[in-house]
């Protein structure tokens, strides 16, 4: 697939730390002076770090890439030294990337021979890490963690850091205006979500238009519960290219076993089904679609099944 990746001019950067704080994905640390991407996999490639760059020497490269390749990234990574890699290793712990962390300590352990650090004392670093700070913006310091009203630990990544959330989220229903929510994890915008995060895998996805939540009073409750969720206008959003380029992978790499499409019934919105017969068009493996049409007043118009 295509995706947009930031690119570090290490010669430019002076090290004042200021795209740290603009990287919402937690994604940018200053290490040994420098500004380094410590995890690809948390770049959405936005580019809103190079807006707080003085020195210009941060850009958006774009370029054809196979799904994430954890031991590609840190087979590249080892080169820039010890802090970077164990940056990049607390990293995938702090946003529960637990495939990927596997994949790493294991290439890391296989290969400790061929780097020039103790792959011993990057083990014991990244163990003795709790995961419960990111400590984007401050110059690669972690800060101390606050609890959010649910009780949970939560960090300073604001937006777009990833997180799953299953079902330990429980507000009492005389609390809420119609019940409790069924979103279990973030971020949900299609061209935010990665779709090899361990919260799709097997998953029935729920692909919904932007306004049908706005016009559909049960949406959580009759339609989003037990569904991984992902939304998109197909009429505003750009770069729909990479939007069948994301569903394929959902079907093909995150295997979801089906997927809902639900749109209203505008005719733009008829975009995001075709989307997603493309994709499923150009995917290796077929899944049921299931075309759900919500009318302006929230009625449902038509729910089909696809073969």
């Amino acid at each position: 697939m295509k995706r947009d990746i930031i690119t570090i001019d290490r010669e430019k950067c002076n090290g004042c730390g200021q795209c740290v704080g603009g990287c919402h994905e937690g994604a940018l640390q200053l290490i040994d002076g420098k500004a380094v991407l410590v995890s690809e996999l948390m770049c959405d490639g936005l580019g809103a770090c190079i807006g707080e760059c003085p020195e210009g020497a941060i850009t958006v490269e774009r370029r054809e890439a196979d799904a994430y390749d954890e031991v590609t990234t840190l087979s590249q990574m080892v080169a820039s030294g010890k802090n970077t890699t164990v940056a990049h290793l607390k990293h995938l712990k702090e946003y529960h990337q637990t495939d990927y962390l596997r994949q790493a300590v294991e290439w890391l352990l296989s290969n400790r021979k061929n780097v020039s650090f103790s792959v011993d004392e990057v083990m014991q670093e990244v163990h003795n890490h709790s995961g419960s700070s990111c400590g984007c913006g401050n110059g690669g310091k972690q800060e101390p963690t606050q609890q959010s009203h649910h009780g949970k630990h939560v960090d300073g990544c604001p937006g777009s850091a990833e997180r799953s959330f299953g079902n330990n989220i429980r507000v009492e229903a005389s609390k809420m205006v119609s019940g409790k929510s069924e979103l279990t994890h973030w971020p949900v915008q299609l061209h935010l979500i990665n779709p090899h995060s361990e919260h799709f895998k097997g998953s029935n996805l729920l692909l919904a238009a932007d306004c049908v939540a706005y016009s559909q009073g049960s949406f959580h409750s009759q339609h989003l519960a037990g569904k991984t969720l992902a939304i998109a206008c197909p009429k505003l959003d750009s770069n729909k290219e990479e939007y069948v380029e994301k569903i394929t992978a959902l079907i093909d790499d995150a295997q979801v076993d089906t997927i809902t499409v639900m749109k209203m019934e505008v005719p733009c919105c008829g975009g995001l089904l075709q989307l997603t017969r493309l994709a499923r068009d150009k995917a290796r493996r077929s899944v049921p679609i299931k075309v759900i049409t919500v009318g302006i007043q929230g009625d449902i118009l038509d729910s089909v099944w696809e073969n």
